[in-house]
């Protein structure tokens, strides 16, 4: 039967108080994924010119075919976890990403490096789809979104420091030595995993592989009207974040010709989605995710054509800053929130659900990134414009999500705020 949808989709509830470990760990969790996209970024052109790619934008295939990894595997590990558990699926896929790190560092050809990148970012989907239904499993509405807003704090952090991180591993030994580092962070967590965390799927919420059901549960999520909205429009805004990623590097090494100061920067702006987050979770709940984040959306369709304006008027490098980081704080409103809304209605098959909704929007997300960072023609004008085109067609979605009603808050809770 297709999955019991719930008539408050922002509704507060908490069976039990997550720990501060629990937190902890499921940032670490979502970080090795960050950790397998940003650490590398200033190690791109090296690795192109060492393994022989070509053409100008070539570099940027290391980010989006890991993209392409974790939209397919998002598909697979939901279902697994709804029938075999949370804690066994991330242990087996903490192995792949290990093995798969290993042999990305060991690559001979630019053909090989691609290949095992996209079978790391196969295995790095689970980090995302399993943890995000271990959260469901645990609370939703939106102690949901506060929670997804704290973890995605502490997971911010490493956005924060991860290319200056690659950076010193660059001034040291070869860019080989990352994905070394990226296994090695694949052990610690499947050992902290293995000692500490918990079973959450409740046995009577174990589903069977049968794919009809399957198919009932993605049909269910695709045809609900508000979670389909919401999860087009998080992946829309995760695409505006994706372009920014694919091109970042060569914006600041070839457009103002600073690759010195590219992992500070990044960090300046990797640092006001974490701000964001923060406030997110102090916010959510007195407010509401909706009202939240769609405030947040405005407010990045018009910091996007303020980029677009300065774009086109060779806006200087400190500008550029300034705008993408407060339109990535906006996104850090955005999404953490657009996702609590879009799971809120599946809680009974959080995995499958969970799955569906994170490949649409890694493969959506990722399309849009590469779009946007194959743009790049040695301005910032190409970003900009992306940006724009996402925040309306965003926008748009939204509004047919909510009948073209905005700001609007269903049944809010009026439970005791859970401390968590």
């Amino acid at each position: 039967m297709p999955p019991q949808t719930s008539a408050s989709s922002e509704q507060t509830t908490s069976p039990t108080q997550p720990s501060r470990e629990f937190v902890a760990m499921m940032a670490a969790i979502m970080a090795l994924n960050a950790l397998a996209i940003d650490t590398m970024l200033p190690a791109l052109p090296e690795m192109a010119r060492e393994l022989g790619a070509q053409g100008a934008n070539a570099q940027q295939y290391v980010i989006s075919l890991y993209f392409a990894g974790l939209a397919l595997g998002s598909l697979v590990h939901g279902p697994l976890a709804d029938r075999y558990g949370r804690k066994r699926v991330i242990m087996v896929c903490l192995l792949g990403y290990i093995i798969a790190g290993l042999a990305s560092g060991l690559a001979t050809s630019w053909a090989m490096l691609l290949t095992t990148r996209f079978i790391h970012g196969l295995f790095g989907a689970a980090m995302g789809v399993v943890s995000q239904a271990i959260i469901r499993d645990r609370t939703s509405g939106d102690a949901m979104a506060k929670l997804m807003s704290m973890i995605f704090l502490i997971f911010m952090i490493v956005p924060i420091i991860a290319p200056t991180i690659g950076q010193g591993i660059l001034l040291v030994v070869d860019w080989r030595w990352i994905f070394l580092m990226l296994a090695g962070g694949g052990v610690a967590m499947a050992v902290w995993v293995g000692l500490r965390l918990e079973e959450t799927l409740d046995p009577a919420d174990v589903a069977p592989i049968a794919p009809a059901s399957l198919a009932r549960t993605w049909v269910a999520v695709a045809t609900h009207r508000s979670a389909m909205a919401y999860m087009l429009g998080s992946s829309i805004a995760a695409g505006a974040n994706f372009g920014f990623l694919n091109s970042s590097q060569q914006i600041f090494s070839e457009t103002f010709g600073r690759a010195d100061i590219f992992p500070l920067a990044f960090a300046s702006v990797a640092g006001t989605m974490a701000i964001a987050n923060f406030s997110n979770s102090r916010i959510v709940l007195k407010f509401g995710a909706r009202r939240v984040s769609q405030t947040a959306l405005v407010a990045f369709i018009l910091l996007s054509f303020l980029q677009w304006l300065a774009a086109g008027a060779g806006e200087p490098m400190m500008l550029f800053i300034l705008l993408i980081a407060l339109n990535m704080s906006m996104i850090g409103f955005i999404g953490a929130n657009f996702s609590s809304i879009a799971m809120e209605p599946f809680g009974h098959v959080a995995g499958s659900a969970s799955s569906f909704q994170n490949s649409a929007r890694t493969f959506v997300a990722a399309g849009i990134g590469a779009w946007i960072g194959q743009m790049y023609d040695g301005t910032t004008e190409p970003l900009a414009i992306g940006f724009a085109i996402c925040g309306l067609a965003a926008l748009m979605l939204v509004l047919w999500g909510e009948q073209g009603r905005l700001f609007t808050r269903p049944n809010p809770p009026r439970l005791p705020t859970p401390r968590v």
